[in-house]
């Protein structure tokens, strides 16, 4: 009887820690998700840059079609959003970085080696995973940002990218096919 008791016992301490553990995760991913101010302005202006300079890639070593039409759609809307970005910027006197990171530059240099389907794949599953965390980053600004501007900014822009992460997958099933 009394093993009987020690193994319900162990069980629900175990259910507890991997409740305990999913509730971390779920605070770890909305940490992630939440970035300070400064760090959004940083994100947003670089990682715009790198949507337009990758997009224009697209268009010149895409093999398929749809991968040239998606880098156009990002050339036209990451440049609009990035204009619109940087005005409210300037009107709160603030700034943002020119250049893209090193990582992104580094994605860049990469993909500006591949032509045809070998870029088609590499370029969507970039795609893919850059516009899952910017969706992370949006939704966490959009809802924990200080800054009220930043904050309305991030929940306009949010569709847009949310709608980008949706084509882009689609494209990467297409292509995995």
């Amino acid at each position: 009887m009394r093993s009987k008791h020690f193994g319900v016992a162990a069980l629900a301490v175990g259910l507890c820690v991997a409740l305990a553990g999913f509730g971390v995760a779920q605070q770890r991913e909305k940490g992630k998700a939440a970035l300070s101010d400064k760090d959004f302005i940083n994100e947003v202006a670089s990682g715009g840059m790198a949507e337009v300079k990758l997009g224009q890639l697209a268009t010149e070593r895409a093999g398929s079609e749809e991968v040239r039409n998606f880098g156009k759609r990002m050339v036209a809307d990451h440049s609009a959003a990035n204009k619109d970005f940087l005005a409210l910027l300037q009107k709160k006197g603030m700034t943002a970085p020119k250049e893209m990171t090193r990582k992104q530059q580094e994605l860049f240099d990469r993909l500006s080696k591949l032509r045809g389907a070998e870029f088609d794949r590499a370029y969507m599953a970039a795609m893919v995973e850059d516009h899952k965390e910017d969706v992370a980053h949006f939704e966490g600004t959009a809802r924990d940002g200080s800054d009220p501007d930043l904050k309305a900014w991030a929940s306009k822009t949010l569709p847009t990218l949310k709608e980008h992460l949706k084509l882009a997958e689609d494209i990467q099933k297409k292509l995995s096919k």
